[in-house]
């Protein structure tokens, strides 16, 4: 397909970006169901080996289909380059792997998804890799974990699941200045409201799984970095070990990406005014929501997020008992660990995504009995309100 237009918008970008055709001509991207290639000639494999030939090898390193969407991704991202994986935990366990050695340290904010913690506190010191978690809102915080040792940098913003932001660029600023790189998890901004690249991050991770499929179909994930990174540090990982995305997957995520701005724009418009209706209501004791004036780290917000969040954290008063009351009477929403799907789904943290944390650590999280996490999604806002409304009630 041609790139001579590289200025295209975000919109135009998820629907053209990347695209690879056949002799066919087909109108939608074609999917790729082989695990491997045939070659003319025995000489002919000899040089795609050796890298002197252009084309594919194995799909375990490489498929048309996965390379048309990681293609798309680094357009939609500014990338130079990307690996697609088989979830979104396989791409943040291989950067963070790929990032350190034994010997190495990580400074990580606290505030990250269940399964992220557990790779940073007990995967990686089985691999030599010392890591030190910090309150990451206040760059004094890093400043004070870094040891002479320190390599690698990791936080999610907007943490999951209440929703604290973190100044990426300050991190960044921060990591160059002793030779280390910064991992960022973008999943809950998504790559149109928030781009840490720009920000001066040196690696994205996304689950896949979440907005960019954003139906509920499939699972998926993502790293994008500089083509000299992911040639030195994830290529030869990526190959041995084998955390590819499937085709039919990526197929299912290029169509994803084709309705992102839409879906988003909508669940973001969705969920602020879901919030501001939420933090009138002397039910919830508290409501954290990007956007909002009240949030805790708004200057933040407003300084590097060009949107809200499809996603809200609430305290609803009368702890468990309350939480699991209102979640029960919701008709609309659905109980479900999942997040940024079409359909509004709602999770209580202490007991699915953060059960393995001790109580302890959800409490230094914000994350008590009374805390939910909404993710708003494309049913009709005032449906949506109606049905949280009447929940509330019930849960009375």
């Amino acid at each position: 397909m041609s790139t001579k237009k590289r200025n295209w918008k975000p919109q135009t970008t998820l629907v053209h970006g990347g695209t690879l055709r056949s002799g066919f001509g087909e109108t939608s991207e074609a999917m790729y169901l082989t695990q491997g290639y045939v070659y003319e000639t025995a000489q002919a494999a000899e040089a795609r080996f050796k890298g002197e030939e252009p084309g594919f090898i194995y799909s375990r390193y490489a498929n048309p289909t996965v390379d048309m969407f990681e293609k798309r991704m680094c357009a939609l991202e500014g990338a130079e380059d990307a690996r697609a994986t088989a979830s979104g935990m396989a791409a943040v366990t291989a950067a963070l792997l790929c990032s350190a050695r034994a010997g190495d340290h990580i400074v990580a904010a606290r505030a990250l998804f269940g399964s992220c913690r557990w790779v940073v506190e007990t995967l990686a010191p089985k691999y030599g890799i010392e890591a030190t978690l910090v309150d990451g809102t206040d760059i004094a915080n890093w400043e004070k974990a870094v040891q002479p040792n320190t390599k690698l940098f990791f936080l999610e913003s907007p943490t999951n699941p209440t929703l604290e932001v973190v100044d990426i660029a300050a991190v960044a600023t921060l990591a160059n200045s002793i030779g280390a790189r910064l991992i960022v998890d973008n999943v809950f901004a998504t790559p149109l409201q928030q781009k840490p690249l720009q920000l001066g991050a040196h690696i994205v991770v996304y689950s896949a799984t979440k907005h960019i499929d954003g139906q509920g179909r499939c699972l998926g994930g993502v790293i994008l970095s500089d083509k000299k990174w992911i040639d030195e540090n994830l290529h030869d990982y990526f190959r041995h070990t084998g955390p590819s995305l499937s085709p039919f997957n990526a197929w299912t995520l290029l169509k994803g990406l084709e309705t992102l701005p839409l879906r988003v724009r909508q669940q973001t418009e969705s969920a602020g005014k879901i919030a501001d209706f939420l933090a009138e209501r002397p039910e919830i004791a508290r409501v954290i929501y990007p956007g909002r004036a009240d949030h805790p780290q708004a200057a933040v917000v407003k300084k590097q997020m060009t949107g809200g969040s499809t996603l809200i954290c609430l305290d609803v008063k009368g702890g468990k008992q309350a939480a699991f009351a209102f979640q029960n009477a919701l008709d609309i929403v659905l109980i479900s660990n999942n997040l940024g799907d079409a359909k509004s789904l709602i999770t209580h943290p202490a007991t699915t995504t953060h059960k393995n944390l001790s109580d302890e650590a959800r409490a230094e999280l914000g994350i008590g009995p009374g805390t939910l996490r909404l993710s708003v999604g494309l049913e009709d806002t005032d449906d949506l309100l109606g049905d949280v409304e009447q929940a509330l009630k019930a849960a009375k």
